[in-house]
């Protein structure tokens, strides 16, 4: 598994780049200076009505727009999960209408962050770390599934969770 960057929690809501807004206003802007200045000079027929153009050439500058920040989702995004970014950026590239993102968004991996105790690069799905054994989220003692921190009852079986001598959901919080 690649190395994943680990983006802090202020850094979490940044995940479109600056370069990528910057690339969508320029491309609205040209893909809006082709449409109402090129585009009509080569037509040898009368224009559609104003409405139906101003529609599509909105419609076409946002798709351009939205093109470009998706590449820089992808930029960002990637890294956090331990995922290749340029292969993914290239096949958001390559991969015509959108296919690319759509691609990207199924097969994209769960993110990865460190555990506490070692800094080994685990799963957030994972409850226990791999390499130290550091109780990494709360867990049910009878099905092992996941539970908040303040619950009594596992939500899946029911179990009381402080019926253990020594409830799982309150080794998270000691931690």
């Amino acid at each position: 598994m690649n190395d994943p960057q680990s983006i802090t929690v202020n850094k979490d809501s940044r995940l479109i780049p600056t370069w990528s807004v910057v690339a969508a206003a320029v491309a609205f802007v040209l893909v809006e200076y082709y449409f109402w200045l090129i585009a009509p000079a080569t037509r040898h027929h009368e224009p559609p009505a104003l409405g139906l153009r101003v529609y599509f050439n909105l419609s076409w500058g946002l798709l351009a727009s939205l093109y470009c920040l998706m590449l820089g989702y992808v930029s960002k995004d990637a890294p956090r999960r331990g995922m290749n970014t340029r292969f993914w950026m290239m096949v958001c590239l390559a991969m015509p209408g959108g296919i690319g993102a759509v691609l990207y968004f199924l097969l994209r991996q769960p993110e990865v962050s460190l555990c506490p105790a070692c800094g080994t690069h685990v799963l957030s799905d994972f409850h226990f770390c791999p390499q130290c054994n550091y109780q990494l989220t709360a867990s049910c003692g009878n099905c092992f599934r996941t539970v908040r921190t303040t619950d009594q009852y596992c939500t899946r079986c029911g179990h009381e969770l402080s019926s253990s001598q020594n409830p799982l959901r309150i080794h998270a919080m000691d931690r």
